[in-house]
């Protein structure tokens, strides 16, 4: 299936069902008075969060949703009915802003959350309820109320708990593919990876994270170039951030500081919070370099960035380096979660990562 992680629908509420004007007429019983029953209350339209979804592809095709309408009242006194809601289903992860003014309405970060994008009508009212003392034969009745109708734009961000960044043929698919049951295409050429991928790693018993691998990114992204920038989105839930490089690049002539520089300051183009969030340096494909040779070159990179992060040196080809990344991983994972928590006043108490172009 098709990897689509934006759409845009129209959601329409139903309306509520008209009051009626009726007036009893039973043998015997002379001027009966009214008897018009209340209209229905139309349907309500709520977004549902599905976690046996993983793609906005079905709104490509099917665009306008629509509730019913509540049934109009009837005489002796008879209720119209009242329309069901309609619910519509979206993964879980889903953002929802409204489409003229860009507002956000809300997101659906769990299974079975609802979200009510469109508010039903309201019930039109009866000419029994206007009868009063100086009023005994009402005549009047109201029509129900329209339902809202509204445009939407929805957004699919992955939810993660480390997001991989890097050049393309960085290693991330080959580190995913490494770690997880995630199955990323690999090859010898860029931009292997269409889409983003998502990988749960066991770090023992009971322990796991997810991680996101998504398109790399590349000079110019933040004004459109490759693919990385319409996929930076779903790095946005991440806690933590894995920044792979490539030591041993093709052509070898590539710089490595030059290549992380290029990377954070596309972050920083796209989105400042993104880019000052927590990062760990990755040097990928110790493998292909003599124990030597990769030493120096990675003292090199980190003396002319300046690191003062952490850094990890690993071959996700095969696998030297890897576990001890994943132990530290889900340490700091739940020392963050033990630390900050989901509160607003922990999360400013989080410390700020080291940016390499401040």
């Amino acid at each position: 299936m098709k990897f689509v992680d934006e759409a845009r629908i129209r959601v329409e509420a139903g309306n509520g069902g008209r009051g009626a004007v009726s007036f009893r007429r039973e043998k015997y019983i002379p001027k009966g008075g009214p008897d018009g029953g209340d209209g229905g209350d139309g349907g309500s339209v709520y977004l549902v969060a599905d976690s046996g979804l993983n793609t906005l592809v079905d709104f490509r095709h099917h665009r306008i949703h629509r509730a019913a309408h509540g049934e109009a009242g009837a005489g002796r006194n008879r209720t119209g009915r009242s329309a069901g809601d309609l619910e519509i289903k979206v993964p879980v992860g889903t953002r929802v802003r409204e489409a003229e003014s860009g507002e956000t309405i809300g997101e659906l970060l769990v299974h079975g959350g609802r979200l009510l994008v469109a508010k039903g009508g309201f019930h039109g009212i009866g000419n029994a309820r206007f009868k009063s003392s100086t009023n005994r034969a009402p005549r009047q009745s109201t029509p129900g109320s329209e339902g809202e109708r509204r445009d939407l734009e929805m957004e699919l961000i992955l939810l993660a708990d480390v997001g991989l960044l890097g050049l393309p043929n960085a290693g991330k698919s080959s580190f995913i593919r490494r770690v997880s049951s995630a199955t990323p295409k690999v090859a010898d050429y860029p931009f292997t990876t269409l889409y983003p991928n998502l990988g749960v790693v066991s770090a023992g018993q009971e322990r796991s994270f997810v991680i996101a691998d998504v398109p790399g990114v590349i000079e110019g992204a933040a004004e459109g170039a490759g693919l990385g920038l319409r996929f930076l989105k779903h790095l946005d839930r991440t806690r933590l951030l894995l920044h792979m490089v490539d030591m041993a690049p093709p052509d070898g002539a590539t710089d490595p500081a030059r290549d992380v520089r290029l990377i954070v300051d596309e972050l920083r183009r796209y989105d400042a919070d993104l880019a000052a969030r927590e990062r760990w340096l990755v040097l990928n494909k110790s493998d292909l370099l003599p124990e030597a040779e990769f030493t120096a070159r990675r003292k090199a990179l980190l003396e002319s960035l300046r690191w003062e992060g952490r850094v990890f040196a690993i071959s996700a080809l095969t696998g030297v380096g890897v576990e001890e990344l994943v132990r530290a991983l889900m340490a700091r994972l739940e020392e963050l979660g033990q630390r900050f928590g989901d509160s607003a006043e922990a999360t400013e108490a989080e410390p700020e990562a080291w940016d390499p172009l401040a």
